[in-house]
């Protein structure tokens, strides 16, 4: 019986050649067959490197319908490369449908990494990279794009959006609508490529940028929005009403914690838990 092949999944410039590493290059060499999501596309690609292995196509329409040869290959013993038309393979193309399949048929999947957009612009974008959002990319149509976009209002994490060129600055100025002009953000476009751009400012001014340079809506493009603020923290005494806080501390005064909270919680009709943590901090104080 043969032994199973494996799937590679190969990430490919985005925009540069001189990015694509020696391992992706050997890789590609070796298989069998190269999955690829345009095969012309691909094909200048593999003819700059000399890469001479078969390509398949495989994309959004036909991931489904062509899994069965693919895994008829795998399982004769063949190995196999997936690559995007740039960048690492199913971080927004396709891939999730066939991995996902392989997975269950306990088939071997290995990456090759190598560019990503996503990982490049965040790593430029002087933002906070700790906890981010990939949202890929926003619903083509407006009304859809704010109901989208409205979820996330309140999101503190980076956000990070994938954008075609002729969608751009509709997609920017339902941003504004529902994040604000003055949100902070971060417009990148073509990234490794010689008109590479990395424009750090508001909302209001990315869209200023866009509308007033043509260029500007050219390309593959990334847009980086700061979370939204977290409210200050207040401490519990702030917290609590000043007449709520003078009761707490007569009944304090001559009950046991337990009973002065709940005395206070039926007088004010405020929450227990903001009393409770105000009698301890109080009861702090006075040990002080």
């Amino acid at each position: 019986m043969n032994q199973t092949g494996t799937l590679f999944i190969v990430a490919t410039p985005i925009g540069n050649y001189a990015d694509m590493s020696p391992r992706a290059i050997d890789t590609l060499k070796q298989v069998d067959v190269i999955l690829a999501e345009d095969t012309r596309h691909s094909g200048r690609l593999l003819q700059h490197f000399g890469i001479k292995s078969k390509l398949l196509a495989l994309h959004e329409h036909n991931e489904k319908q062509i899994f069965p040869k693919i895994l008829i290959r795998l399982q004769q013993g063949q190995n196999l490369a997936l690559i995007s038309d740039a960048g690492t393979p199913l971080i927004s193309d396709p891939g999730f449908y066939l991995t996902r399949a392989l997975h269950r048929e306990g088939i071997r999947i290995s990456p090759v990494p190598g560019p990503c957009a996503l990982i490049a612009a965040l790593s430029a974008a002087g933002m906070p990279t700790d906890r981010f959002c990939f949202e890929g990319f926003v619903p083509a149509k407006s009304s859809a794009r704010k109901k989208y976009l409205s979820g996330m209002k309140n999101e503190s994490r980076t956000l990070v959006f994938y954008e075609s060129p002729h969608r751009i600055e509709a997609s920017i100025t339902d941003m504004i609508h529902v994040f604000g002009a003055e949100r902070q953000a971060v417009f990148i476009r073509e990234i490794s490529k010689t008109f590479e751009t990395i424009k750090s400012a508001t909302l209001a001014q990315v869209q200023q940028l866009i509308t007033t340079d043509n260029y500007q809506q050219k390309g593959e493009m990334v847009i980086i929005v700061a979370g939204a603020d977290k409210a200050p923290e207040l401490t519990t005494n702030q917290q609590l009403p000043a007449e709520a806080q003078q009761i707490l501390r007569v009944l304090l005064a001559e009950l046991g914690l337990k009973q002065a909270v709940a005395l206070t919680v039926k007088i004010t009709g405020l929450k227990r838990r903001l009393i409770y943590q105000t009698a301890l901090q109080l009861q702090s104080d006075e040990r002080e």
